[in-house]
């Protein structure tokens, strides 16, 4: 009897071992930056949570290389962000129309972003795109890109409309005007505090979400 047992609580932690984190986190440097420390956004979010979180999040990711991120299984979640590197990296300032469509489209019904979330969708796990922080000003080198990153965030709301079990949590109103306490010294990379404000907002839309 006791073999049975044994055997059954090997069978069990062999079948969690294959299906893995619920969670999996994709993305670039928003969610990957103080991961060396224990304290990046997917970190916070294990705490927050008391799981493990997948977390495939690259510093320097461009759209393309966060949708190879992607590793199908038996996830309830895949929280992502992305696109920031294509326009500012990718565009250099000029043609962030162009790069940003490549991305995700006016109509938000195509491209790399709704494509990838497309694939996610059809292996069953809901998904959860993160917008990036906006600038705290005082002189920060992606002051210039706010319009831009207005203009992302419309279109993946409107991909979010029209995909069912798909939401946007945006991060527009997350830093007071004029508060660098968010902001890493580069004031483009979240603060520990950036980090964890960004995770507790992620649990508290993965919480509303599952309570419905």
């Amino acid at each position: 009897m006791r073999f049975v047992i044994f055997l059954a609580a090997l069978w069990a932690g062999s079948a969690a071992a294959e299906t893995g984190p619920r969670i999996q986190l994709l993305g670039d440097s928003m969610m990957a930056t103080h991961v060396l420390t224990g304290r990046a956004v997917p970190n916070w979010v294990e705490r927050r949570l008391g799981e493990d979180v997948d977390n495939n999040a690259l510093t320097g990711a461009m759209m393309r290389g966060i949708s190879r991120q992607y590793e199908p299984g038996a996830h309830d979640w895949v929280v992502l962000n992305g696109g920031g590197n294509d326009l500012w990296l990718g565009c250099g300032c000029d043609g962030c129309g162009e790069r940003m469509s490549r991305v995700i489209t006016p109509e938000g019904d195509a491209g790399i972003l709704p494509e990838l979330v497309a694939r996610i969708r059809d292996d069953g796990a809901r998904v959860l795109y993160v917008g990036y922080l906006r600038s705290p000003g005082f002189g920060s080198p992606i002051e210039h890109c706010r319009d831009e990153g207005d203009e992302m965030e419309r279109r993946v709301e409107l991909m979010a409309r029209g995909m069912d079990g798909v939401w946007l949590l945006s991060n527009r109103t997350l830093v007071p005007s004029g508060d660098r306490s968010f902001h890493a010294l580069d004031r483009i990379h979240p603060s520990v505090k950036g980090s964890r404000a960004i995770a507790e907002r992620i649990v508290s839309v993965i919480e509303q979400v599952e309570a419905r």
